[in-house]
Order: structure tokens, then C-alpha cells, then sequence
């Protein structure tokens, strides 16, 4: 069986304007143990009411825009990818919580 924890990498005055923190998944036990998946971003939400959560992604040129191709992708629900998102979110505000109290 495979568990996840999601570990949440605080953002360094060095990051973007509006990039609260990264995010990896650690899988232990199963297939995945002693993997990593990386390129999770946690943002500020637009409207300044909670946060986004960006998934890891590859750019590349089309027609000269730059696009993105997303990493981590559903396979019959939208929900699946909901899901991650909504624990990545989680486990971010566990975390600044955390820090909150330890200040």
C-alpha cells in the first residue's frame, strides 16, 4: 500500500510576487516508495481570499506563444486532480499555522 505526505517548502523573499510555497508529494511503501514528485506551487488566490494551488507543468513554444503542458493530469475524473489540490492546500495552511504558533 502507498501513503503520501505532502511537504511544504515555505517560499524565499527570492520567489515571485504572490508565491506563498512549494510543494512536493513523498510516496512511501508500494510501487513509488522513496519517490518524490515536485513542482507544486502554492499562490496567493487573485482575489486575495485563500490560495491557488499550481500543478508541476513543462513549457513550450506553439506558433511562438509559450504554453504549458501539465505533468500531472487526470485520467477519468476532474475530480482526481481536485483532490491534490485541495491536500497540497491543506497541508499548506497546517503548516503556516504551525509557524504562526511557534513565532
Amino acid at each position: 500500500m502507498t501513503t503520501i505526505s505532502i511537504h511544504i517548502k515555505k517560499a524565499n523573499g527570492h520567489a515571485a510576487p504572490g508565491k506563498l510555497a512549494d510543494a512536493e508529494i513523498h510516496f512511501v511503501g508500494g510501487e513509488l516508495d522513496g519517490l518524490k514528485l515536485v513542482g507544486f506551487a502554492v499562490w496567493r488566490s487573485r482575489d486575495g481570499h485563500g490560495e491557488d494551488v499550481t500543478f508541476p507543468s513543462r513549457q513550450f513554444v506553439s506558433n511562438g506563444e509559450r504554453r504549458s503542458f501539465a505533468l500531472l493530469r487526470w485520467v477519468s475524473t476532474r475530480g482526481a486532480q481536485d483532490r491534490v489540490a485541495e491536500l497540497v492546500r491543506r497541508a499548506y495552511c497546517e503548516h503556516a499555522e504551525s509557524a504562526r504558533k511557534s513565532e
